[in-house]
């Protein structure tokens, strides 16, 4: 039941950063969403779906896939933490 909770806590940040950046500008919802992804997305989801494929397949060793899961998630949230760090701010033109 742990995986749960690690399901749970995804679903939350995601929760979490939609509502935060719900009206900013793009620029702030990279960093936003880059952040979430490296902090309370990527390491939780990676978890839940390591123990998931544990108790799928029952083999304890399954749950390392994890492993493999987290390093492209959290890559994808700096980049977009970067995205958002590097990002000019389109100037509206009337």
């Amino acid at each position: 039941m742990p995986f749960i909770i690690g399901y749970g806590i995804a679903i939350l940040g995601a929760i979490t950063a939609y509502q935060l950046t719900k009206g900013k500008t793009n620029k702030r919802k990279f960093i936003g969403w880059g952040i979430t992804l490296m902090f309370a997305i990527s390491p939780f989801l990676s978890f839940a779906i390591g123990l998931t494929t544990a108790v799928i397949v029952m083999n304890g060793w399954a749950a390392m896939i994890m492993w493999v899961i987290f390093p492209p998630i959290f890559l994808l949230g700096f980049v977009l933490l970067l995205v958002g760090i590097f990002k000019k701010e389109e100037k509206v033109k009337f």
